[in-house]
């Protein structure tokens, strides 16, 4: 499964676009909207609620605004791990009681670390209430790529997906070694994470794998 991300929208934009779409990541942090806005967003289809932290955004905030968006049916919510413990324990526990999963996420803008340092981060991800691990790295080489694709193997429930040009395979892998979706952008000029692959690309591509 596909999941798209969407930033940078209207309102109206947004909500067609889950629509026509299996799953998509609402990016709270990059689109105007009011309070009102969350019940039509939420209720179009499936969504993962993202809020990631910006300037001038409080914790406070953006907790009510994920829990506004589980109320009205988001499937899912992503919490950062470095978030402190209350933080993620109301919103965990709004969360399991609406039905809607966690995902716990990580990530690294600069590097891939090493692989004891990735299970690490998965247990973190896990002790901080996740039902889904997301790990988020740079890959700066076909090694650090590998090491994200070897964390399917744990047997966890788990997305890892690499950043940047070197970080492809891992959007188009994810799926095919047992995580519930990949991200993808809406089109080649609207990635919300470096190496994102187009939804359309990235769905023919993964078709035409399974299909080999």
């Amino acid at each position: 499964m596909i999941c798209v991300s969407i930033a940078d929208v209207t309102v109206d934009e947004a909500c067609r676009i889950i629509q026509e779409h299996e799953i998509s990541e609402v990016r709270l942090d990059r689109i105007q909207f009011k309070e009102r806005d969350l019940e039509r967003i939420f209720t179009s289809g499936r969504t993962v609620a993202t809020f990631r932290p910006v300037d001038g955004t409080d914790d406070g905030k953006r907790k009510d605004i994920l829990k506004s968006a589980i109320r009205h049916g988001a499937s899912y919510i992503d919490i950062e791990v470095e978030s402190n413990d209350a933080y993620k324990n109301e919103l965990k526990k709004a969360a399991a009681d609406a039905g809607c999963k966690s995902i716990v996420s990580y990530h690294d803008y600069e590097k891939t670390p090493v692989m004891r340092e990735l299970e690490q981060i998965i247990t973190w991800c896990f002790e901080g209430g996740a039902d889904l691990a997301k790990i988020a790295c740079q890959v700066n080489s076909i090694s650090d790529a590998a090491r994200l694709l070897s964390l399917y193997s744990l047997g966890k429930p788990v997305i890892s997906i690499g950043m940047g040009e070197a970080g492809r395979i891992t959007r188009i892998a994810a799926p095919l070694l047992g995580a519930p979706f990949t991200y993808a952008s809406l089109d080649a000029a609207r990635e919300t994470a470096p190496g994102q692959i187009d939804s359309a690309t990235l769905k023919k591509i993964i078709d035409m794998i399974r299909n080999s």
